[in-house]
Protein backbone atom coordinates (compact mmCIF):
# COMPACT_ATOMS: atom_id res chain seq x y z
CA UNK A 1 0.00 0.00 0.00
CA UNK A 2 2.57 2.73 -1.27
CA UNK A 3 -0.23 5.24 -1.55
CA UNK A 4 -1.12 5.17 2.16
CA UNK A 5 1.72 7.03 2.27
CA UNK A 6 1.86 9.41 -0.14
CA UNK A 7 -0.27 11.93 1.72
CA UNK A 8 1.88 12.48 4.63
CA UNK A 9 4.71 12.94 2.45
CA UNK A 10 3.29 15.85 0.41
CA UNK A 11 1.83 17.00 3.49
CA UNK A 12 5.50 17.22 5.01
CA UNK A 13 6.64 18.99 1.86
CA UNK A 14 3.86 21.99 1.47
CA UNK A 15 4.63 22.30 5.54
CA UNK A 16 8.49 22.47 4.96
CA UNK A 17 7.71 24.63 1.88
CA UNK A 18 5.83 27.10 3.88
CA UNK A 19 8.75 27.89 6.96
CA UNK A 20 11.43 28.09 4.19
CA UNK A 21 8.96 30.77 2.61
CA UNK A 22 8.22 32.48 6.14
CA UNK A 23 11.64 32.21 7.22
CA UNK A 24 13.19 33.77 4.26
CA UNK A 25 14.03 37.49 5.08
CA UNK A 26 12.44 40.23 3.07
CA UNK A 27 14.54 41.85 0.74
CA UNK A 28 15.61 45.86 0.29
CA UNK A 29 13.68 47.47 -1.39
CA UNK A 30 15.12 48.92 -4.70
CA UNK A 31 16.50 52.29 -5.02
CA UNK A 32 14.79 52.58 -8.41
CA UNK A 33 11.34 52.85 -7.47
CA UNK A 34 9.96 55.08 -5.36
CA UNK A 35 6.28 54.86 -3.54
CA UNK A 36 4.64 57.11 -1.62
CA UNK A 37 0.55 57.04 -0.74
CA UNK A 38 -0.79 60.64 -0.83
CA UNK A 39 -3.25 61.49 2.25
CA UNK A 40 -3.59 57.64 3.15
CA UNK A 41 -5.50 58.63 5.77
CA UNK A 42 -8.18 59.40 3.18
CA UNK A 43 -8.26 56.24 1.49
CA UNK A 44 -11.24 54.07 0.80
CA UNK A 45 -10.27 51.49 2.98
CA UNK A 46 -7.57 50.55 3.99
CA UNK A 47 -7.79 49.18 7.75
CA UNK A 48 -7.60 46.10 8.82
CA UNK A 49 -9.40 45.97 11.97
CA UNK A 50 -12.74 48.05 13.58
CA UNK A 51 -10.54 51.20 14.28
CA UNK A 52 -10.93 53.58 11.50
CA UNK A 53 -6.78 54.06 11.73
CA UNK A 54 -5.36 53.40 8.04
CA UNK A 55 -3.27 49.80 8.12
CA UNK A 56 0.41 50.94 8.06
CA UNK A 57 1.08 46.77 7.77
CA UNK A 58 -1.06 46.92 4.84
CA UNK A 59 0.69 49.82 3.33
CA UNK A 60 4.17 48.54 4.26
CA UNK A 61 3.19 44.97 1.80
CA UNK A 62 1.65 46.91 -0.74
CA UNK A 63 4.83 49.64 -1.00
CA UNK A 64 6.98 46.65 -0.70
CA UNK A 65 5.70 44.29 -3.76
CA UNK A 66 5.30 47.21 -5.76
CA UNK A 67 8.87 48.02 -5.47
CA UNK A 68 9.88 44.27 -5.86
CA UNK A 69 7.38 43.73 -8.97
CA UNK A 70 8.65 47.12 -11.10
CA UNK A 71 12.19 47.23 -10.34
CA UNK A 72 13.37 44.40 -12.41
CA UNK A 73 11.16 45.75 -15.14
CA UNK A 74 13.24 49.00 -15.06
CA UNK A 75 16.19 49.35 -17.81
CA UNK A 76 19.45 50.64 -16.08
CA UNK A 77 19.41 54.03 -15.03
CA UNK A 78 15.51 53.90 -14.93
CA UNK A 79 13.82 55.62 -12.25
CA UNK A 80 9.86 55.00 -11.32
CA UNK A 81 7.90 57.42 -9.58
CA UNK A 82 4.40 55.90 -7.58
CA UNK A 83 1.88 57.77 -5.97
CA UNK A 84 -0.53 56.18 -4.56
CA UNK A 85 -4.24 58.51 -4.54
CA UNK A 86 -6.54 55.79 -3.06
CA UNK A 87 -7.00 52.73 -2.53
CA UNK A 88 -10.11 50.37 -1.86
CA UNK A 89 -9.25 46.92 -0.91
CA UNK A 90 -10.64 44.00 -1.89
CA UNK A 91 -13.33 42.54 0.26
CA UNK A 92 -15.52 44.78 2.84
CA UNK A 93 -15.09 44.27 6.48
CA UNK A 94 -17.46 42.98 8.28
CA UNK A 95 -16.77 44.39 11.77
CA UNK A 96 -19.58 43.10 13.52
CA UNK A 97 -17.85 39.83 13.93
CA UNK A 98 -15.63 38.98 16.48
CA UNK A 99 -13.26 37.34 14.03
CA UNK A 100 -12.66 40.60 11.80
CA UNK A 101 -13.63 38.98 8.36
CA UNK A 102 -13.66 40.69 4.94
CA UNK A 103 -16.49 39.48 2.51
CA UNK A 104 -15.46 39.01 -0.61
CA UNK A 105 -18.07 39.24 -3.51
CA UNK A 106 -17.64 40.72 -6.92
CA UNK A 107 -19.37 43.85 -5.53
CA UNK A 108 -16.01 44.53 -3.48
CA UNK A 109 -13.71 44.42 -6.27
CA UNK A 110 -10.00 45.66 -5.43
CA UNK A 111 -9.33 49.25 -6.63
CA UNK A 112 -6.24 51.71 -6.36
CA UNK A 113 -5.63 55.00 -8.17
CA UNK A 114 -2.25 55.81 -8.95
CA UNK A 115 -0.01 58.37 -10.82
CA UNK A 116 3.39 57.89 -12.12
CA UNK A 117 6.48 58.81 -13.84
CA UNK A 118 9.63 56.74 -15.51
CA UNK A 119 12.51 58.66 -15.87
CA UNK A 120 15.49 57.96 -17.47
CA UNK A 121 18.94 58.04 -16.48
CA UNK A 122 19.08 61.57 -17.66
CA UNK A 123 16.02 62.73 -15.80
CA UNK A 124 13.81 63.13 -18.44
CA UNK A 125 10.47 61.70 -18.57
CA UNK A 126 9.84 58.67 -20.57
CA UNK A 127 6.38 58.12 -19.47
CA UNK A 128 4.21 59.66 -16.99
CA UNK A 129 0.12 59.04 -16.52
CA UNK A 130 -2.88 58.07 -13.97
CA UNK A 131 -4.34 54.89 -13.57
CA UNK A 132 -7.79 53.75 -12.40
CA UNK A 133 -7.30 50.15 -11.80
CA UNK A 134 -9.61 47.69 -10.36
CA UNK A 135 -10.17 43.77 -11.51
CA UNK A 136 -14.26 43.13 -10.75
CA UNK A 137 -13.47 39.50 -11.49
CA UNK A 138 -10.95 39.35 -9.21
CA UNK A 139 -13.02 35.95 -7.78
CA UNK A 140 -12.63 34.27 -11.15
CA UNK A 141 -9.15 33.98 -10.66
CA UNK A 142 -7.41 30.27 -10.19
CA UNK A 143 -5.77 30.36 -6.82
CA UNK A 144 -4.47 26.88 -5.14
CA UNK A 145 -6.44 25.50 -2.08
CA UNK A 146 -4.51 25.85 0.50
CA UNK A 147 -2.08 28.32 -0.84
CA UNK A 148 -1.29 31.29 -0.68
CA UNK A 149 -3.37 33.14 2.66
CA UNK A 150 -1.89 36.67 1.79
CA UNK A 151 -4.80 39.30 2.91
CA UNK A 152 -3.66 41.63 -0.01
CA UNK A 153 -3.55 38.57 -2.40
CA UNK A 154 -5.91 40.65 -4.84
CA UNK A 155 -4.53 43.69 -4.18
CA UNK A 156 -1.14 42.56 -4.82
CA UNK A 157 -2.41 40.55 -8.14
CA UNK A 158 -4.20 43.49 -9.31
CA UNK A 159 -1.02 45.98 -8.75
CA UNK A 160 1.38 43.16 -10.65
CA UNK A 161 -0.94 43.03 -13.68
CA UNK A 162 -0.89 46.54 -13.88
CA UNK A 163 3.17 46.68 -13.64
CA UNK A 164 3.69 44.23 -15.88
CA UNK A 165 1.41 45.63 -18.80
CA UNK A 166 2.77 49.61 -18.36
CA UNK A 167 6.35 48.42 -17.71
CA UNK A 168 7.12 44.85 -19.23
CA UNK A 169 9.11 45.34 -22.83
CA UNK A 170 7.88 45.27 -26.00
CA UNK A 171 9.81 42.19 -28.08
Amino acid sequence: MKTRHILPYLAGLALAAGFATAAAPKSPAPDNVTVTFQEPEKFTDVRENQSMDTSTYYLDELQSHLQQTASPLLAAGQKLVITVTDIDLAGDNNFTSPDHIRIMKDIYAPRVHLKFQLLGADGKVLKEGERKLSDPFYLQQIRMPGGNQDPLYYDKTLLKQWVRDEFRTKS
